[in-house]
């Protein structure tokens, strides 16, 4: 029993990390001519191939449930928004901003599943929401609003993750294998529907795949994506939802320890302070209830991709 649960904590933190360094090849794919919405779709596309030669009843439950797709739908905005925001913006920024996603969560939960709005829920996204403001706040841009193209993308990208969850939980039922795979599809079409409209418009380019060293990265992070997932759909089902959600937030660790070494983003202490608060929400707040395990749904990391 314990090592099936260190199994499902390394699970996790597998998740975490890999989603946490995300920002790495998406740059550097930007850069050799790829832009992150043709990187997300490669790159799930080829870990979503596997898991249906691996798993070929997967796909066939894919097409039966309904659910499913709306799954794929949030799955597909959550990584189309979030891997672009990190290509773009700062990634401390983008990924405490997205990071809000907890918050929506209540809200959607009160609105599709009928969960009860507590005096808990309210100080969560009271909480969420100053913490934001301060992330926001720049003393020579006026009022703490999100300012650039990024801000937005990881506002809206942590809202489709909520979404991608809350659908998660009315799909407890279903197979892992179906659900990782409805995830990665949806992180395939709907980037690459929304590329390709861009290039034909001549918006971004179209994928240049000359560059050295290009492929190579395709490849290893469709790998690291599919295990990734995997590894949240394993530690998610067998842990209880407020331990899964502190084991999650290793990401904003490594996003931020990993860029700041980087030089990708700057740590100013708003921020700091700010990520605190929007970090804390979740479980300072959290029922305090017997925790009971979770399913695969309540996990805080349903991405396809931050999640695939």
């Amino acid at each position: 029993m314990k090592s099936a649960l260190w199994l499902a904590v390394a699970g996790l933190l597998a998740n975490a990390t890999v989603w946490g360094l995300s920002w790495i090849p998406f740059r550097s794919l930007s850069a050799s001519g790829i832009h992150p919405l043709w990187a997300t779709g490669i790159i799930c596309a080829v870990a979503a191939l596997a898991l249906a030669a691996a798993r070929p009843g997967a796909l066939r439950e894919c097409l039966q449930g309904p659910g499913l797709l709306w799954l794929a739908l949030a799955s597909g905005l959550t990584n189309a928004l979030f891997n672009s925001a990190v290509a773009i913006g700062d990634v401390v920024r983008v990924v405490l901003l997205f990071y809000l996603m907890p918050i929506w969560a209540v809200l959607l939960a009160r609105w599709l599943l009928g969960e009860p709005f507590t005096g808990r829920a309210f100080a969560r996204i009271a909480t969420g929401f100053v913490g934001a403001m301060l992330v926001l706040y720049d003393p020579g841009m006026g009022l703490p609003l999100p300012r650039s193209l990024a801000d937005w993308m990881a506002i809206a990208g942590g809202a489709a993750f909520a979404l991608n969850n809350v659908v998660l939980r009315k799909l407890s039922a279903s197979g892992e294998a179906a659900r990782t795979l409805s995830m990665l599809s949806g992180a395939v079409l709907l980037p690459v529907a929304a590329a390709s409209l861009l290039s034909a418009g001549g918006a971004i380019g179209w994928p240049a795949f000359g560059a050295s060293g290009a492929l190579a990265t395709l490849v290893l992070w469709s790998a690291l994506f599919l295990v990734a997932n995997l590894g949240l759909q394993y530690g998610a089902a067998r842990l209880p939802a407020n331990v899964t959600a502190v084991i999650m937030l290793t990401e904003v660790l490594v996003a931020t320890g990993s860029s700041w070494l980087g030089g990708a983003a700057e740590l100013r202490a708003p921020d700091l302070l700010g990520g605190m608060l929007i970090l804390a929400a979740p479980w300072v707040f959290a029922d305090r209830r017997p925790a009971t395990p979770a399913a695969p749904a309540a996990a805080p990391d349903g991405r396809a991709s931050r999640d695939a």
